[in-house]
């Protein structure tokens, strides 16, 4: 085992889209696990919309991430040296262990990954990528067969989720994508109804329509901005708008306007509510337990994309605000 611990750290607050010099990349000693810690080797690291906002300085539901401190982010990796019972040496892990090669651990910082189930799908349809859409559209949604589902960011990690899930529950479900070959891979292999490729449509609330002959009844949003409001404009009766994310905005910076249809929520006595994955983390083991059942049965498919190299996680992090990636987008840090 090396003796230094790669690390990526918080240099400096991003205005806009991070840049490098927001970045300290450092070698620093291997910690030592105390008494009932765990050292853990972090093999795969998730990369997610939301470390953008955990980098300003702002109220959010987490703390911001200190300047000079680890950036935050969810790992999976093994068990190199543990000091509690409950942690064997080479027992698959995860946590939030942060951008780094190596992380002393809390026990109650880490959760077992059951045997069998590889590290990158720990952190993809079965980790918090997977429960963020199923307890955002069944929960938050209350999707019901026949009714319209859109999916906005429908090709990414967690929108091509509820999509599937929607359409387990007997759903109509409509996505938007920005590429042609993400709009034929909703379409061909995930079963969407139709997919608009947000990028080459001129009247995008026109496309929507056509699409949505008789309107939205759950939207899952992942983009805010001009889909939400788009979406508002087809909202039916009782319908239900899903705020799960909204990276249309995350690099802004001026505060976005507010949608100018949220009137359609009152006429059509609508709902539209945000949620945060942490807060159902009772029912995770539920959530895992229906995923990993429709993933295999083949009602569930993924796609993700890795790439090498904890130094190049900055520059990957871009990928996610740019569409330049399909499906989850994960680091490897180390070799499983």
């Amino acid at each position: 085992m090396p003796h230094q611990n790669l690390q990526v750290r918080l240099a400096a607050r991003p205005v806009g889209l991070p840049k490098d010099s927001d970045f300290e990349i450092i070698e620093r000693p291997i910690d030592e696990p105390g008494d009932g810690q765990v050292l853990v080797r972090n093999v795969f690291l998730s990369l997610d919309p939301a470390m953008r906002g955990w980098m300003d300085d702002r109220k959010s539901y987490l703390p911001p991430i200190a300047l000079g401190d680890v950036m935050r982010g969810l790992t999976a990796g093994v068990v190199e040296s543990s000091h509690h019972p409950d942690f064997a040496v080479g027992d698959a892990v995860q946590g939030a262990l942060g951008w780094q090669q190596f992380a002393v651990a809390e026990a109650h910082e880490l959760t077992p990954i059951p045997e069998g189930v590889p590290l990158n799908v720990a952190l993809g349809p079965l980790g918090m990528t997977g429960l963020t859409a199923y307890f955002g559209l069944l929960d938050i949604g209350e999707p019901k067969p026949g009714e319209t589902v859109l999916i906005s960011a429908a090709a990414g990690a967690v929108g091509s989720v509820a999509g599937q899930i929607a359409r387990i529950h007997g759903c109509r479900v409509v996505g938007t994508a920005g590429s042609e070959d993400k709009c034929r891979w909703l379409i061909d292999e995930l079963g969407f109804d139709a997919v608009i490729n947000y990028k080459t449509v001129d009247d995008l609330h026109g496309a929507l329509a056509e699409a949505c002959p008789k309107g939205i009844d759950v939207y899952f949003d992942n983009v805010g901005g001009e889909m939400l409001d788009a979406a508002l404009r087809l909202l039916r009766f009782r319908g239900r708008v899903v705020l799960c994310g909204a990276i249309s905005q995350y690099n802004a910076t001026e505060p976005p306007p507010g949608p100018a249809h949220y009137l359609s929520l009152l006429v059509n006595r609508g709902r539209m509510q945000g949620f945060i994955v942490f807060d159902y983390q009772k029912r995770y083991a539920e959530g895992v337990e229906k995923l990993g059942g429709w993933l295999a049965e083949g009602k569930l498919r993924y796609r993700e994309e890795i790439v090498d190299g904890l130094e190049n996680a900055p520059r990957a992090l871009l990928r996610l605000f740019d569409g330049n990636k399909n499906g989850k987008l994960l680091v490897r840090i180390s070799q499983g």
